[in-house]
């Protein structure tokens, strides 16, 4: 049976099998999702996660029920098949942050207020106690995933500046309370966030892509949503964002935005690294599209005096990523 007899063989089972099929969105993983519709127009989203490729739709369903259970808008799980990898979800519908504003860019401060409301709420409650802590040695291993990949394939591989950057990223994280005070999304950003305005509230902000929560800051989410990969965030957003987030929590201004430019440091070379082993590993050249926006933030918040160390390890390694540093990496593109 092939993986797509098996899909249509578990919505059957499960009672959609008059329902038409429509691909909805793959993701940077190894998941798909179609969305089902039944001849009266019911629908559902159908996630396929084939485990024989590394997938566990367990993740999924523990932080989904969880973010239910706190009164957000993650999709219920309607039917599931955790051995096979498969899910029957609710579907929250289309209305993606990103294609919203592309649409109506006046919503800008109200969904993004939405969207820091969200997460205020969900750190004033418990983590759940068995997520994985985002901590130092983690976070510090992830961020040398540019070296990894940006600069060894663009032929500056160097142990010793991969050592400096690893070391000098630590020293950044260590001073940091509360590195495993919350639960984190850790792709809480504009492609990943629906607008359903029909809902009351946070509920208004559909949740996605949350399967790899851990432990982590309270800066750290806000960062993904402010400094978006795939979007332009105007400073002035950014800036009146993290004033919304300060005035609803009431902590340390100082040592907050203290820890938002070194998460936000952490963050983009991270992603630097894994938009790089996007197309050199797995064949998906268009993330490299992204990488000059990344740059920009990355260069914005180790402006910060306390980041002194960390931004002479990374322009001592890293070269931008203009024309010619992407066309290098694109001609290298995996074709698997």
């Amino acid at each position: 049976m092939t993986r797509d007899d098996a899909l249509a063989d578990f919505a059957a089972r499960m009672g959609w099998q008059e329902a038409t099929w429509v691909t909805v969105a793959g993701d940077a993983s190894n998941r798909r999702y179609m969305r089902l519709t039944r001849p009266e127009g019911e629908t559902a989203i159908l996630m396929d996660a084939p485990p024989d490729r590394g997938e566990d739709v367990r993740p999924f369903i523990r932080i989904a029920e969880y973010l239910c259970a706190q009164g957000l808008s993650a999709p219920r799980i309607l039917h599931r098949d955790i051995e096979a990898g498969m899910l029957l979800i609710e579907d929250l519908g289309d209305d993606l942050f990103a294609r919203v504003l592309t649409e109506q860019p006046a919503l800008e401060n109200s969904l993004y207020s939405a969207a820091t409301d969200v997460l205020l709420s969900l750190h004033e409650r418990p983590a759940p106690a068995d997520l994985a802590p985002y901590d130092v040695a983690l976070m510090a291993d992830m961020a040398a995933l540019a070296h990894d990949w940006y600069a060894t394939g663009l032929g500056r591989a160097d142990a010793e500046a991969r050592t400096r950057l690893h070391s000098a990223m630590g020293d950044a994280l260590t001073p940091l309370d509360g590195l495993d005070a919350v639960l984190i999304q850790r792709d809480y950003h504009a492609e990943n966030l629906l607008w359903m305005p029909e809902r009351d509230g946070l509920a208004r902000v559909g949740l996605l892509d949350f399967q790899d929560a851990m432990r982590g800051h309270r800066a750290y989410d806000l960062v993904s949503l402010l400094q978006d990969a795939r979007r332009d965030v105007p400073e002035a957003t950014e800036a009146a964002m993290i004033a919304r987030y300060l005035d609803g929590w009431g902590g340390d201004a100082t040592a907050f935005t203290a820890a938002y430019r070194a998460l936000g440091a952490q963050r983009n070379l991270r992603i630097i690294g894994v938009f790089a082993r996007l197309c050199l590993r797995d064949g998906k050249p268009h993330y490299l599209d992204f990488l000059p926006r990344v740059w920009t933030y990355l260069m914005r918040d180790l402006d910060a005096p306390e980041l002194a160390a960390l931004r002479a390890a990374v322009t001592d390694l890293l070269p931008p990523p203009d024309s010619g540093a992407i066309d290098r990496l694109r001609a290298q593109c995996s074709s698997m």
